[in-house]
């Protein structure tokens, strides 16, 4: 495959791998060649890194086996979070980790997670396989952990079965640094300072787990949350720092709540705000009944699967269109902070755990997903995909001590680069893929800018290498270099060169010269 690239600006910029939409057997018949155009000379929004975030929910092995072993586990552990698990995750620059919900957060009660462990209280996970939920992984444990991985906090609070009265208390447990009685509190169980809350979940589908609430109904309620659940941390107390606080809104169904929560902002008075509304909206190959497979599946499921998540572009469209009307200046961000492909459980597995394969479609799916977002980054400031370990859409698989890495990981490695990067607008040609009467785009493409300057260590360190290898034959060794260190493409100062995507150590094509190699279901 060739690329045709325009540069007329001295930057960097990167592009996300162009990915192939076809299996093997009809790309070994139609070889044709994609050329891209880049116009750095038109810079579009802000890559908000919180795209990439991530979703732990207390549900099935996602959190205890997946990251809670605790302190006198055999695996290697650092307070009884799993190293390797942290290892991986810090690779991926994860941004942010919702948390503890989902519709276990519809239940959650945090006081039941502090204090002494062997004292907590042991409840029910009714929504989640009906299992004892220990509650060994409570805040303290969920703040440790986003510092073993260099996350921030996004905290899901109980609107549904919790009180407006609970969840301040948490807020002040969480954010004061006055020597209140929950602050002391919080001191006693050995954290003096006070924790940092980047984004709070003002609820979690209250259109149905969370309560069956009407819209009208959920906007009373959200109002008086959002009153009363303040962040007393002094470092968040500037606009730039403040704690963002994101409402329910369409979960991609019939219930649409954006309407009527930004209606209410919109007529809002001074005694209450949110910077953001929420979209859950998952790939279903085939029926919410009967999803499908996780892995073995035919060409058929693979088309059906493509195609349901590229509807996520239509949700983003209307969702925003919604949010336009009351918000033309986009004050207000797009949370997509549940998404993934949701197929049926492993055979054999508790179907309350959610446990499924991970295969090259689920990375196409993820990374469909990211261009979409990415291309919609002026509305959508973050989005958590579902989830980070052992449940749906995850980026790691953990069995007793071993783990793997999935080709869902492998896509968010690669997307590190995009993080805060400047979106550029990039025309090509997508051709089509069929498969009976589904048409769907052979490939999709993301085009991003980032300043060497702007503290890109890694394209500045590539430029470095580039200038001592000036010669052509060394210029071709360099460019294999960057083959086997760098996603995406590079292109620095007008010297017009190219890299291939990296190879990973699964037949993902991320490639954008040289041959694809297929997606497939093994």
């Amino acid at each position: 495959m060739h690329v045709k690239t325009a540069v007329r600006r001295t930057a960097a910029f990167v592009t996300a791998a162009a990915l192939v939409l076809q299996p093997a057997s009809v790309l070994a018949q139609q070889p044709a060649p994609v050329r891209l155009q880049v116009q750095l000379t038109h810079p579009g929004p802000t890559i908000s890194r919180d795209i990439f975030g991530q979703f732990a929910e207390h549900l099935g092995t996602g959190i205890y086996g997946g990251i809670w072993v605790g302190p006198n586990s055999k695996i290697p552990n650092v307070r009884g979070i799993r190293s390797d698990v942290v290892a991986a995750l810090r690779a991926i620059h994860v941004p942010n980790v919702r948390w503890p919900g989902g519709c276990f957060g519809d239940n959650y009660h945090w006081r039941n997670g502090i204090g002494p462990r062997v004292k907590r209280a042991a409840t029910l996970n009714p929504d989640w396989g009906g299992v004892i939920e220990p509650n060994s992984f409570g805040t303290h444990e969920y703040f440790d952990f986003l510092g073993q991985i260099g996350a921030d906090a996004f905290i899901s609070e109980n609107i549904g079965s919790g009180t407006v009265q609970e969840a301040a208390d948490w807020l002040e447990y969480m954010t004061s640094d006055k020597p209140t009685t929950l602050a002391k509190q919080r001191a006693a169980n050995g954290h003096a300072a006070p924790y940092a809350v980047r984004y709070l979940g003002l609820g979690n589908e209250n259109w149905a787990c969370g309560g069956a609430m009407s819209p009208d109904h959920y906007v009373e309620e959200m109002k008086r949350f959002t009153r009363y659940t303040r962040n007393y941390n002094p470092a968040q107390q500037s606009p730039a720092t403040a704690m963002k606080r994101i409402a329910v809104g369409w979960d991609s169904g019939n219930d649409d709540f954006t309407d009527a929560v930004m209606k209410a902002w919109k007529a809002k008075n001074w005694a209450w705000d949110i910077e953001g509304v929420s979209l859950h909206a998952y790939t279903i190959p085939n029926s919410w009944e009967k999803k499908g497979p996780s892995a073995g599946f035919g060409e058929d499921e693979y088309a059906k699967a493509i195609r349901a998540t590229l509807k996520m572009s239509e949700l983003v469209a209307h969702q925003s269109a919604i949010m336009d009307k009351y918000d033309p200046d986009k004050k207000i961000g797009l949370y997509v902070d549940e998404w993934g492909i949701w197929t049926d459980s492993n055979p054999g597995t508790n179907p309350g755990f959610l446990q499924q394969q991970n295969t090259l479609r689920d990375a196409i799916i993820a990374a469909l997903n990211l261009d979409i977002f990415m291309r919609n980054a002026d509305r959508v400031r973050g989005a958590n995909i579902a989830q980070m370990v052992n449940v749906l859409q995850a980026m790691i698989l953990t069995d007793g001590p071993r783990m793997v890495l999935t080709p869902t990981y492998q896509v968010y490695r690669m997307y590190v680069p995009f993080h805060d990067a400047t979106a550029v607008p990039v025309s090509f040609d997508a051709g089509t893929y069929a498969f009976g009467d589904i048409r769907l785009p052979r490939v999709d493409h993301v085009a991003v800018r980032r300043e060497a300057s702007a503290g890109n260590e890694k394209i500045q360190r590539l430029e470095r290498k580039r200038k001592r290898h000036s010669s052509r034959a060394r210029h071709r060794r360099f460019k294999a270099l960057i083959a086997e260190r760098n996603a995406g493409v590079v292109v620095t100062n007008d010297r017009r060169w190219v890299a291939t995507a990296r190879r990973l150590d699964l037949p993902l094509t991320i490639c954008l010269l040289g041959d694809y190699v297929s997606p497939s279901s093994a």
